[in-house]
């Protein structure tokens, strides 16, 4: 990989966390664990939420929407992380990297526009509660449901076609994933115009949909101040799993990538996507579950109904 022979890249070696090898076993145990609970809470949500009629609602049709990406965008990292712990040979193909990071990144611009339309929609509930049915009709719900992946994934087909086209003088990934600041350090010409184009969409993505729910959630907390009564703290408690997901959810994105140098940290960066690849889509289904009165009484009804049958 030397001189000007770039374009005989075929394949990457992502080498992230491969100077631990006696760690190898336990990364390997641990993802594992963390990715069928990772599944099988989200995959669980779903299938509740789908043959529960209470629960069809658009606040559940959106925290469904939650689940479905949480287990895609989890499936597109863990399952070749998990592959590459147990091989000496820890390569991707070049198009497999390509491909990886496409539905990597579509996915994650997607929950974070998600996470805006299920703000707007617990401020319509709580801000304007009798026209709640009018303004979330079902035509509204499908819009919000698709524009973020709508978004999401042109961002993502944006953020492939600058990557791609640059020349690559490397093939060992910083990363256990194909990342965009990581495969970014691996090219060997100026790579400026292509960071920016990077950091804008990746500033978009975050601040705009950061700024929706912000904005919502002023009003939601202006509206909620007003209702001097339990039912005012009852109102506030249906967003308070929403919100505690949202902070942790973007406090990993805003460190890892909304840095002024991401190259110079890709350490940090390594660990903090270990946080809201691996960990976070699992910790999603017990934040709306275990907090939600809503999905453990259809939980009961469900359990119930299997009981008596």
């Amino acid at each position: 990989m030397t001189g000007n022979n770039f374009t005989e890249v075929t394949f990457f070696i992502l080498s992230g966390f491969a100077n631990r090898t006696e760690l190898q076993i336990r990364l390997f145990l641990m993802f594992l664990f963390i990715y069928l609970f990772t599944v099988l809470g989200n995959l669980g949500l779903i299938v509740l939420i789908k043959i529960d009629s209470q629960l069809h609602t658009p606040m559940y049709f959106f925290l469904s929407n939650l689940a479905f990406i949480d287990i895609f965008y989890s499936s597109t990292v863990t399952p070749k992380a998990l592959v590459n712990f147990l091989s000496k040979q820890k390569t991707i193909s070049f198009i497999g990297c390509f491909v990886q990071m496409y539905f990597f990144v579509g996915l994650v611009c997607s929950e974070c526009f998600l996470l805006g339309s299920m703000a707007y929609d617990r401020y319509v509930a709580i801000c304007n509660p009798l026209l709640y049915s009018v303004v979330m009709s079902q035509k509204v719900c499908n819009w919000l449901g698709a524009m973020p992946y709508t978004v999401g994934f042109t961002n993502s087909l944006i953020s492939i076609c600058v990557i791609s086209s640059l020349a690559f003088c490397d093939i060992s990934i910083n990363h256990f994933f194909c990342d965009t600041t990581a495969l970014l350090a691996l090219s060997c010409v100026d790579i400026f115009s292509t960071e920016r184009v990077i950091f804008v969409l990746a500033g978009f993505t975050v601040l705009s949909s950061l700024f929706i729910i912000i904005t919502t959630y002023i009003a939601i907390i202006s509206a909620i101040l007003k209702i001097r009564s339990a039912a005012g703290r009852q109102a506030f408690s249906t967003c308070a799993s929403h919100l505690m997901g949202v902070a942790i959810f973007y406090g990993s994105l805003i460190f890892t990538y909304l840095q002024p140098d991401n190259t110079s940290s890709l350490t940090q960066a390594q660990v903090a996507s270990v946080f809201y690849t691996i960990v976070i889509p699992m910790l999603n289904p017990l934040i709306y579950s275990l907090r939600n009165k809503d999905v453990k009484n259809a939980l009961l009804r469900v359990m119930q109904r299997k009981h008596f049958a």
